[in-house]
């Protein structure tokens, strides 16, 4: 069974996918909400498998949603759901963790389709976005969204050229921790090891 949530702003939209997927035995909504926040209430209370977030919302909108539920809830696959194909939206999802971007004027049936996509690990994006919104390099915007604060804080100091031992009497945390958020980084930033890692953070260091 995949459970999934709704959130959009327009109840309109909500009641249309609920019709679409009413006679669906393998899927189940368990939410619908109007605002973000009561999306991230919904999210943390039933662990849908599959959520589908409009973008602008009241309270907290789709790309902030989309970022805390990955967060908490790694597991869960996002399909971003918009009137606008704007390249920078699409991409702040995906950034965000997203795995499926529908417009909302694409058929109901592709709302099925995506679900049953992402729900098994693939991705759904409407035919009508531009491909190359898709294909582009993750920027250094999207890759900033990738780390947290604390990684952050020690890719900088990276730059700056200290070493793991005093990171972590600058951070009074252990040296294996810092190790550990430097693995964390490479990984996320697809890199190929600490150099590559020492190389990036000297070149990106005023950005972050």
């Amino acid at each position: 069974m995949i459970k999934i949530a709704i959130a959009e702003d327009h109840q309109s939209l909500i009641d249309g996918i609920e019709l679409l997927l009413k006679y669906e035995i393998d899927i189940k909504i368990i939410g619908t909400a109007n605002d973000g926040e009561e999306l991230l209430r919904i999210v943390r209370r039933n662990k849908p498998n599959v959520v589908i977030t409009d973008i602008k919302m009241p309270k907290t909108d789709g790309i902030e949603a989309t970022k805390l539920i990955k967060q908490e809830f790694p597991e869960t696959k996002i399909i971003g759901f918009s009137m606008f194909d704007q390249q920078e939206a699409i991409q702040q999802m995906i950034a965000a963790g997203a795995t499926g971007y529908l417009l909302k004027n694409s058929p109901l049936e592709e709302v099925l389709n995506a679900i049953k996509t992402v729900h098994l690990g693939g991705t759904f994006y409407d035919k009508n976005i531009n491909p190359k919104f898709l294909t582009e390099t993750v920027t250094t915007t999207q890759q900033k969204t990738l780390l947290s604060k604390s990684e952050k804080e020690i890719l900088l100091m990276i730059g700056q050229g200290k070493s793991s031992n005093e990171i972590a009497a600058l951070r009074f945390t252990s040296v294996s921790t810092v190790e550990k958020h430097r693995k964390n980084m490479i990984r996320k930033l697809g890199l190929q090891g600490k150099g590559e890692l020492l190389r990036y953070s000297i070149e990106k260091k005023y950005d972050f």
